[in-house]
């Protein structure tokens, strides 16, 4: 959004102030006589909560949030849901974003058919029927992108950066018996009893309407125990090992687990209790915001591990994700919503809050600092995958710097590639969703335009290290890199193609006038959707998807069938045309075909035969990037090394044997030299 198109969106009275300088927020401020106050703030939820949806590609919703923290107005600026594209249609989704105007950030807004009254700890709004997932993501995207804006604006973080968030510390673990964790105050352990929840109705009109409670005023009523299970000495003390592995596995960088029990006369969950949603009766607060906790719905292989005084208490472990900004080093308010009722016919529901706080004893976890801002927590949070990464390009980098080593045989070549394109697709594509994209370069070319900051990429550790290793190598190696070794939609289609040969499927080989021809497509494609990306943003995002990426990588074909069949036919089009999409369509290998112009330097070897007379390495190339004349054109040549295995083999490069039989006079030098 630009301050044009903000101008448009809020009509006088309203004035829309200019972009803040820190947070990517426009103030809103109202004309009142000769003043103008500040009413609100307005922002657009992809620069501030980007959770991606099915599509892979997030929501991007226009928020406007009053001074209160009242929701002004909701706008979908742009979605990629399958289900509101391909299936429901958009209305639905717009029906269901108007709900929110009017709610208010500090109540507990849930998505589901509950009564709105004054028992339930929740606001209840209608979901979508058949796009349940998606419009909960769509809401954890609001109200994540909301949270910032309020403690950064709306003093909801008592002077403290919001971005500044404390981190669990991951290998900070001691052996430790209940009682120990509840010595630490890792277990918050709180008894309330029947006179202790009677005087919370003291003075409302269900006030003394429990008789068993008056009977025994003392008894217990309700004992909660609360935990941050994702601490390493509390979940690994109270699960087995299979069971806090696959915890782990559950959770997404940044998200919290959150141990929750209880025993008593009261049920925290209630009788409608839907494993997976939100609880009707439980809810959690930080500061003065309330925080989604959502059902994990664990089933543990064994047992918690409680004392016998709490088996078969009510537990549940419940997730909040990492957006919505949890800060571990900061209390957690927990509230049990305790419901009262009275009469029949028409009668009275009044809800209070059973109240029990857990504060984490610092040595659990890294202090805020400066260098753990949002996205650096990202960063340190898959640490390990971008050691792998790094790794990767390290092992790369040196094979492409020992071509002589590596091709000397053809078998270590092929078992080599084979290898590392295998790490290619399975960890850089399909497991670190690392695939590089056309999208990354209409992102900077917005950007760009717009003058925004190009800090949204940070949140994408994996394609930050890929595009600075493949800039870096443009420079040396040139397109090939990127394109040869590290593309995993490239890996996809190089084994599938050696699988149709395996297969003795008939391969089509296309001329070298019509593979010119043909090649040159790739670069109208780049340059149609670069320039819709300046002037229609939906324009441009129809167009990306000439690249199946998101389908096949992103998504591994889970998508709808307009999608997979184009990504089908691509990969079926590669076992009969090899790399056809790399070679003739792909608007991102174009993009890295010009950029690998700056090459410094011819790299790969050449003989003085080559071309004139032998034309072993341009008949046996599968890109058809060496010309006749035994130059190899380096915008198209993907280095798959073969050429150079065939150079150093005494068996393969015809020159070598004929140097070879001379040596050994089988004949003469000048049959040699004539060809």
């Amino acid at each position: 959004m630009t301050k044009e198109s903000m101008l448009q969106a809020f009509p006088s009275p309203i004035i829309v102030g200019d972009k803040d300088t820190e947070l990517p927020i426009w103030p809103l401020f109202k004309q009142d006589a000769t003043a103008t106050p500040l009413i609100g703030y307005v922002f657009e939820s992809i620069d501030l909560a980007p959770i991606a949806g099915f599509s892979g590609t997030p929501f991007n919703l226009l928020i406007a949030l009053d001074a209160n923290g009242e929701f002004m107005e909701v706008r979908v600026l742009s979605q990629h849901e399958p289900v509101f594209l391909d299936g429901l249609g958009v209305e639905p989704l717009f029906r269901f974003v108007a709900q929110y105007k009017g709610l208010s950030l500090k109540q507990n807004i849930k998505i589901g058919a509950g009564k709105n009254n004054g028992g339930n700890a929740n606001v209840y709004i209608h979901g979508v029927a058949k796009a349940t997932a998606s419009v909960r993501i769509l809401n954890q995207s609001l109200l994540s992108a909301s949270l910032k804006v309020a403690r950064a604006r709306m003093g909801y973080a008592q002077g403290r950066d919001p971005d500044l968030i404390a981190r669990i510390k991951p290998q900070m673990f001691e052996v430790m018996s209940w009682d120990n964790l509840l010595e630490e105050d890792l277990l918050i352990h709180k008894v309330f009893s029947n006179q202790d929840v009677e005087a919370v109705f003291a003075g409302t009109t269900v006030a003394d309407t429990d008789a068993e409670g008056a009977a025994a005023p003392g008894a217990e009523f309700e004992t909660l125990v609360v935990a941050q299970l994702n601490v390493p000495t509390v979940g690994r003390n109270l699960l087995s090992p299979k069971d806090w592995a696959y915890l782990q596995g559950r959770l997404e960088p940044g998200d919290s687990a959150l141990l929750v029990m209880a025993k008593g006369r009261y049920s925290m969950l209630g009788d409608d209790f839907v494993r997976g949603a939100v609880p009707n009766r439980l809810t959690l607060h930080q500061g003065s915001l309330p925080l989604e906790l959502r059902d994990l719905d664990i089933d543990l292989d064994t047992p918690l591990k409680v004392p016998e005084l709490f088996k078969g208490a009510e537990w549940k472990i419940l997730r909040v994700i990492g957006p919505a900004g949890l800060d571990p080093s900061q209390p957690l308010m927990f509230n049990l919503r305790v419901i009262r009722s009275k009469g029949e016919m028409y009668g009275e529901r009044v809800g209070k809050d059973l109240l029990v706080v857990s504060t984490l004893p610092e040595k659990y976890y890294v202090a805020a600092q400066s260098d753990n801002k949002t996205w650096h927590s990202i960063w340190f949070d898959r640490s390990a995958e971008l050691g792998l990464l790094l790794a990767g390009l390290v092992v790369l980098s040196w094979a492409l710097m020992k071509q002589f080593w590596l091709t000397r045989t053809a078998q270590r070549l092929t078992l080599f590639r084979t290898s590392y394109l295998l790490f290619t697709l399975l960890f850089i594509g399909w497991y670190a969703q690392g695939q590089l994209s056309i999208v990354n370069i209409t992102g900077f070319v917005r950007a760009l335009v717009e003058k925004q900051s190009l800090g949204f990429f940070m949140y994408d550790p994996m394609t930050v290290i890929l595009w600075a290793y493949v800039l870096v190598t443009f420079f040396v190696w040139g397109r090939g890199v990127f394109c040869g070794w590290l593309c995993p939609f490239g890996a996809l289609q190089e084994f599938l193609a050696n699988a149709a040969r395996f297969l003795k499927m008939p391969q089509l080989t296309v001329s070298m006038r019509a593979d010119r021809k043909l090649k040159s497509v790739k670069y109208m494609v780049l340059a149609v959707i670069c320039v819709s990306a300046l002037v229609s943003v939906p324009w441009s995002d129809r167009l990306v998807e000439v690249e199946p990426f998101k389908t096949s990588i992103t998504l591994v074909f889970d998508r709808s069938w307009p999608f997979v069949t184009w990504a089908a036919a691509l990969l079926l089009l590669n076992m009969v045309v090899y790399k056809s999409f790399c070679r003739y369509l792909c608007p991102l290998g174009a993009g890295v075909a010009l950029l690998g112009r700056l090459r410094l330097h011819k790299w790969l070897p050449r003989r003085v035969e080559c071309g004139s007379p032998c034309q072993r390495c341009a008949s046996d190339c599968r890109y058809q990037a060496i010309e006749k004349s035994g130059a190899i054109d380096y915008v198209e040549c993907f280095q798959c090394l073969d050429c150079v295995a065939i150079e150093q083999s005494d068996t393969l490069c015809v020159p070598r044997i004929l140097e070879n039989k001379h040596q050994h006079g089988v004949i003469p030098i000048q049959s040699m030299k004539a060809g």
